[in-house]
């Protein structure tokens, strides 16, 4: 029987739900293998094993045939892909325990392997947006926040641009269309900034008093 770690979200993503006037305009998750790559230095490990199967081929065809040369780079390899399968699985588990999610307000991210963590950024605490895509498509969506808020790099990581220690700033790593994702949140972030807000001046306030 499948079981859904999530199934008692009132919204898929979000702890709770939407306020009135609030509504969801785009959810997406990190791409595996973009995570894998990007995140968890996949190709460089795969690449540091590639060097040593080949370093142990020519030492041992020295000494060896070409049979048994191939036969003692069979520990490098079999090391080489049970690393690799880890860094993948890890990937794998990553992605799929994350929802990322904009609406017309906010930018919510829902991460975590052990322990569930809700992000909510609020449109009015994000001072800048930076994307940066690849060739596939596939591509980071990071939030620098305004002074006074702060998260924390190694709480949120993955889900961060990197390097930025200081002050960590959420991203949406490896989505995929980040381009088409990016124009939503700007549409939406322009759109909220631009409604107007109903301000109570003190006469008014006097005036319903005095009712």
């Amino acid at each position: 029987m499948d079981h859904d770690d999530f199934a008692t979200e009132p919204v898929k993503g979000l702890p709770e739900a939407l306020p009135k006037g609030e509504h969801i305009i785009w959810q997406g998750k990190p791409s595996t293998w973009r995570l894998a790559v990007e995140a968890l230095w996949f190709r460089p490990v795969a690449g540091y094993f590639l060097l040593l199967i080949f370093w142990r081929f020519g030492a041992s065809l020295q000494q060896v045939s070409v049979g048994e040369a191939i036969i003692h780079t069979v520990p490098f390899l079999v090391a080489g892909l049970i690393c690799c399968g880890i860094l993948y699985g890890l990937a794998m588990m990553l992605a799929s325990t994350t929802i990322y999610t904009l609406t017309n307000r906010r930018v919510a991210l829902r991460i975590g392997l052990l322990v569930t963590l809700n992000l909510n950024l609020p449109h009015s605490q994000i001072a800048n947006a930076m994307l940066a895509t690849t060739s596939s498509g596939h591509g980071n969506l990071a939030f620098e926040i305004k002074p006074g808020t702060s998260v924390s790099y190694l709480m949120i990581w993955p889900h961060v641009r990197p390097w930025h220690l200081k002050r960590a700033q959420p991203a949406l790593r490896c989505i995929q269309d980040a381009g088409h994702v990016a124009q939503l949140f700007a549409e939406a972030a322009e759109s909220r900034i631009s409604e107007p807000v109903l301000e109570r001046t003190n006469m008014q306030l006097a005036h319903e008093a005095a009712e």
